[in-house]
């Protein structure tokens, strides 16, 4: 069989607030939690997406401190400009926008980068495909 990638983990500090986030930002859902020893965990998902890609949180995370120049982050596509910048509208009054929009050439698109709640970068954009010719 060949791998298939299925989810991403992030210890965050704070589950409660990063699950907000990620609900109230991106539109992903509960779609399991569970309790080990004193640990949280909970699965995030898009509806209907369940079975094929999910965000893990565990609570009890250090935070993560990620530097103005490390790119590294979870993108999101949205449905069009107009979707990001309300986004960036919204994140401006938050004080989550980390990288103000942008337009860059084929195959990037236009895009702009909040902070959750733990410190991680997550990428809006739009027009980037994930298969460029």
């Amino acid at each position: 069989m060949q791998p298939t990638l299925t989810h991403i983990a992030l210890h965050v500090r704070d589950l409660e607030a990063c699950i907000r986030f990620y609900e109230s930002y991106c539109g992903l859902h509960l779609a399991h939690e569970r309790l080990s020893d004193s640990q949280k965990f909970v699965w995030l998902a898009e509806r209907g997406g369940e079975q094929e890609f999910i965000l893990v949180l565990l609570s009890g995370g250090p935070g993560h401190h990620q530097s103005s120049d490390d790119f590294s982050h979870l993108g999101f596509a949205l449905g069009s400009r107009a979707a990001v910048d309300t986004v960036v509208s919204r994140a401006r009054v938050e004080g989550v926008l980390v990288w103000e929009p942008v337009q860059e050439p084929y195959p990037v698109g236009y895009y702009c980068g909040l902070r959750d709640p733990d410190g991680s970068f997550v990428e809006f954009s739009y027009g980037q495909p994930l298969h460029p010719a």
